[in-house]
Order: C-alpha cells, then sequence, then structure tokens
C-alpha cells in the first residue's frame, strides 16, 4: 500500500511540474509605454492566460539598459528627475510594480554594472530587486534555468 501511495504522490509531482512555465524578460526599454504594455499589464495577461489552462507561470525580469529608472524609489535623486512622463507615471508604475511582484510573484534582477554606472544608491532601489553582477550573467543563469527568453526592447 505505501509503495501504490509513494508512486502517485511522485506521479502527481512530475504532472504538477510539467505544468510549469518559466519566463525571463531582458528588460532594457526607457519607454514608459512599452514598459507599461510589456511588464505591467503584459504579464498579468500572461500569468491568468496560463492559470486559466491550470498552469503555472514563473517570471522573472533582468533590468539593464534604459530600464532602471523604473525601479527607483525617488526620481529626484536620479538623473531621470526631468524625465517629465516618467514623473507624472512614477507613483501608479512604483504601484503596480509592487502589485506583480506581490500578487505575481515576478522576481526582478538589476544589473550591478549599470547600477553603479547610473549612480543610483542601493537604497533609492525598491527592496524587492535583486542584483546580478552583469545583465548577461543574470540573463545566462536564468536560461539554464529553463527560462524563455524574451527581449524588450524599445
Amino acid at each position: 500500500m505505501r509503495k501504490i501511495l509513494l508512486f502517485f504522490v511522485l506521479l502527481s509531482s512530475l504532472i504538477a511540474e510539467e505544468g510549469v512555465k518559466k519566463v525571463v524578460f531582458d528588460l532594457t526599454t526607457g519607454d514608459p509605454k512599452v514598459f507599461e504594455k510589456k511588464i505591467l499589464s503584459g504579464i498579468a495577461h500572461q500569468k491568468a492566460h496560463y492559470e486559466g489552462k491550470l498552469q503555472e507561470l514563473e517570471v522573472a525580469v533582468v533590468i539593464h539598459g534604459g530600464a532602471y529608472k523604473f525601479f527607483v524609489k525617488e526620481l529626484q535623486k536620479t538623473e531621470y528627475k526631468n524625465d517629465t512622463e516618467l514623473v507624472k507615471k512614477h507613483a501608479d508604475f512604483a504601484k503596480r510594480l509592487a502589485s506583480l511582484v506581490d500578487t505575481y510573484e515576478v522576481s526582478v534582477y538589476m544589473c550591478e554594472v549599470g547600477r553603479k554606472g547610473h549612480k543610483l544608491d542601493k537604497n533609492n532601489i525598491y527592496d524587492y530587486v535583486e542584483y546580478v553582477p552583469n545583465s548577461t550573467i543574470g540573463l545566462i543563469d536564468k536560461q539554464n534555468e529553463g527560462y524563455a527568453y524574451i527581449p524588450i526592447e524599445r
């Protein structure tokens, strides 16, 4: 009886794993419209699609290029303080990003080389952001963990 029970536990575990999809977004855009469409709205739609099929979608985002500005707490302390379009949307973006991380368990990774290059203090980056030595290493690691690669550029 124990062998049969163990067999079904292992089988259900394997079936559950088949339902897990993984994607890493290579986020380089600094365009707020693209960011909003592909990340803030897009991830929620993709998660809903897979949940509707009783499958799980694990999402990771690797930040570099022009995308750093979407992940800072206070724009006034950065080179982005005069980006009028971003200043208008910053509070809304912050709430929606936090919701993505909390509700959909999105993992966010920032390139350390670029963060330092843009003189962004870690204390001014959202707390849920994790750091990778550089974007290439972050993307290599995620792809080797089985994540599908999706670039988000301009």
